[in-house]
Order: C-alpha cells, then structure tokens, then sequence
C-alpha cells in the first residue's frame, strides 16, 4: 500500500478510527448508515435534499423500516451528522456512493447524479480518501465515468486516494437480511482500493466477497436483477397461459415449488416495480448495444412485464363487462401505491400506470396504503393529486371495483372482499378468504 500523503491506513480501519460519509440518503444510504453505526465507526450523511437533512438533524425518519428512535440515538452519541454541505466531503475517510441511477425517457442509463456526485467530490478530494460507488449501474461505470472525474483532481488513483465499486443490496422492509447481515461483493480499481475497502467493509457487514475488478462486481449486480426479472416475466406470461386455460397459476406454483431442486418459485403480479428489477436490465442491454450485441431474452422479457399492467386493466374491464358496466364512469379503488408489500417505497411501482391506464379509460380511481398517505410526483408517471383513504365498509360498497395493486398485510381481505362489490386480485392476496369468492377475480 502507497504511503505518504495517504491518510487512511489499515490500522485507522481496524480501530475504526475513521469517518465513513454515505452520499444519498435514501433507502440504500440510510440503512448503510445504520451498518457503520452499529458497527463503531463515525459517519456522515450527505444529500442535496434539504427536507431530509432537516429531518435526519431533528432525529426524524422518513423510511419506514429506520425508526425515529434509531436516527435520534445516533445524533445523541454523535455517531452520526447529516448535511447538505458538499464542501464537506472532504472530512469523511471514506465516501459511499448511493445516489440514484434512473432511465432517461428513452430507456437509456441516466448517469447524472453518480456524475454531478463525483464532480462534488473531485472538488474536495483529499489524499488517502477511498471512494466507493455502491449505485447500481453498467460495467464500466466506475472505470469509464467516475475514475476520469476523480483524477481531474490532479490525484492519481491507487496512489493518492483510492476507488471501488461495491452493489448495494438492500431489501427493504425484510428484517431477515438488513444492510449489515447481506454478503458484500467488491471490486477495487487496483489492488490497494480492493483491499481497503474490503477492509472497510468487513467491520460493518457480515462477509466480504472480493472479485477481480470493478467491472466484474457492477455486473455482478445487473445479473442479480435480471435474474429476477427474467423469471418473474417467465411466470407472468405463464399467468396469461393459465388464465386462458382456466387454471390458477399460484396454485400451479405452490404446487411445482414442492419439488426440493431444480425450482425456484418466482410469483407474478401487476407489472414490476422498485428501483432495480424494472430499470437494471435495460443497462444490460443497454451497455449490450454498445458491444454490438443484442440481448433478445432480457429484452422480450422486459416487453412481458411491461405488459403486465394493460393485461390487468384488461381483466378488469372483462369483470365489469360481466355486470354490465364499463370502464368510464366506474369508481375503481386501488389497494396499495407502494412497489411491494409492507414498505413505504413508492419507486417504479405498477400502481402509477395502472392508475394512468385507468383514469385513460375515464375511470374515477382513488387509492388506499397504510404506508402512502398522499401519492408523491413520480419521474415516469403523471401522478393524480390523490390522499390515501380509509378502508371503511361505506368505502368500499361505493366503489364499482376494488383492484389489489400490493398485497400489504394490514389489509383486512375478509372484510374487504365482504364489502366490495368486485375485487380484481392481482397478487393472490384474497386466497385465505372464504366468503364471497364469487367477488373475486385473479389477474
């Protein structure tokens, strides 16, 4: 390892005499932040949101699955500072990258946050900084866009500070695998970065994963997501197939997941959301193009999904036909805005184009989620003005359809089902009910 000007040392790790900064404070940054506390070490916390830093300062949380208590505990043993001030990021040891890595509108990877970031911290950057960039994003990244933005500096990497890439894997809302307790993959620019911040990492999670480079560990994490998707548009089109059968594809995968190898089950639904599995394997077969190769499976399965939430309104307006009604001027209640089930993350959920294919059609919708009190503007999606209501039995008797978007376990079904007129369900959430199932339609 180089010596000199270089600040951060193995010994500054292993006491954890250091300061870890998290750039980005959402759903990855927040609970990273958690791993590094629990673990001993100093932190801080950027983001360009002021309403957050306001927050996180008066020890509130904005994340359901982080409480309050836990953001207060920190401030109080000074384990923790949140701040807007990007001029600081030259006080933190080490720096994570967790900010955004969203589509352009032509489905093409938008790199404007990892790049204003790295411009942020080629500005302050220090001797004996590691920088590490967790954003899910396409081979190449780290090598291709941060690495010349950082050495713009005038600092030269591996010798005066230090680089990685290492996937967030965050699961949100699963108490089973927190940030600290998922295995870490870690690719370094050179051998000292890699053994740095494998060094970093193994004092706050559970097992570090070293790989060869930092290319190898971005595509370590589109793989991970496209895997997913892949098999998720394998069993919504086999959705489809059943329906026209006559069959119930869930009891068909209930059945098939009793075999002890060879099967995975994956579960279909409305369509995909969150911010990884609908947006990675577009940087797949974006980087792909870019290779002069297609990837003619990843890109048939995005096309299932994408479908997914017209098929839905399609079996919708089938079940409203069958007692005489149509689509326009019919009230459609939607259960559920967040992408999966007992979480506040509303990113890239179906909820949003089954509501814009709805209201296109000229029905009246409205929502309710425990989670989602009003519906936040959205990137993709022209979002209604709408506040989340209360599931009472006069709610739902004026409502010609109820359409269960996100299967949320505070949903009392039984009572749902018993005082909804018609209930479109799209997760298989209602299979525990045993009255009025003649109300019910899968889809």
């Amino acid at each position: 390892m180089e010596t000199g000007d270089c600040l951060l040392t193995f010994q500054r790790i292993r006491e954890k005499d250091i300061v870890v900064g998290v750039v980005g404070l959402g759903y990855v940054g927040l609970p990273l932040i958690q791993a590094f506390v629990r673990a001993g070490t100093r932190t801080m916390g950027f983001d360009i949101d002021q309403n957050k830093i306001n927050l996180l300062k008066a020890g509130q949380s904005y994340i359901g699955h982080i409480p309050s208590e836990w953001i207060a505990t920190w401030l109080r043993e000074e384990r923790f500072e949140p701040t807007a001030e990007m001029s600081r990021l030259q006080e933190p040891d080490a720096i994570l990258i967790c900010v955004p890595t969203p589509l352009t509108d032509s489905r093409d990877p938008d790199l404007s946050y990892i790049e204003s970031t790295a411009r942020q911290i080629a500005a302050a950057l220090r001797p004996g900084q590691l920088i590490v960039l967790e954003s899910t994003t396409y081979p190449g990244t780290t090598r291709d866009v941060v690495l010349p933005i950082l050495e713009g500096s005038g600092l030269k990497v591996g010798k005066d500070f230090f680089l990685a890439f290492s996937p967030e894997r965050e699961d949100p809302g699963n108490p089973n695998y927190t940030a600290s307790g998922i295995p870490k993959v870690v690719g370094g620019m050179d051998p000292q970065s890699l053994e740095l911040a494998c060094a970093l990492y193994s004092q706050a999670v559970v097992k570090v994963v070293p790989v060869s480079s930092c290319e190898v560990a971005e595509a370590c994490k589109i793989l991970e997501n496209t895997y997913r998707a892949v098999n998720i548009a394998l069993v919504n089109e086999m959705k489809v197939l059943c329906d026209r059968m006559g069959m119930d594809i869930w009891e068909v995968i209930d059945a098939a997941k009793t075999k002890p190898f060879g099967f995975q089950a994956f579960y279909p639904g409305p369509g995909l959301g969150g911010h990884c599995i609908p947006i990675d394997p577009f940087y797949l077969t974006w980087v792909a193009r870019k290779h002069g190769m297609t990837t003619r499976f990843i890109e048939l399965a995005g096309e299932i999904n994408a479908g997914m939430p017209q098929y839905v309104v399609n079996r919708l307006i089938e079940a409203l036909n069958d007692q005489s009604k149509s689509l326009r001027g019919s009230k459609v209640a939607i259960l559920g805005a967040a992408y999966k089930k007992d979480v506040d993350d509303p990113r890239e959920s179906p909820a949003f184009e089954l509501m814009e294919l709805l209201q296109r059609g000229g029905a009246e919708i409205s929502y309710s989620d425990p989670f989602i009190s009003r519906l936040p503007a959205m990137r993709h999606f022209d979002v209604p003005s709408l506040e989340s209501q209360a599931l009472t039995a006069e709610y739902l008797m004026s409502q010609d359809c109820v359409l269960i978007a996100t299967d949320h376990s505070a949903f009392d079904y039984d009572f749902i089902v018993k005082n909804a007129i018609l209930v479109i369900d799209t997760r298989n959430a209602t299979r525990n009910v045993k009255s009025h199932r003649d109300r019910i339609r899968k889809a």
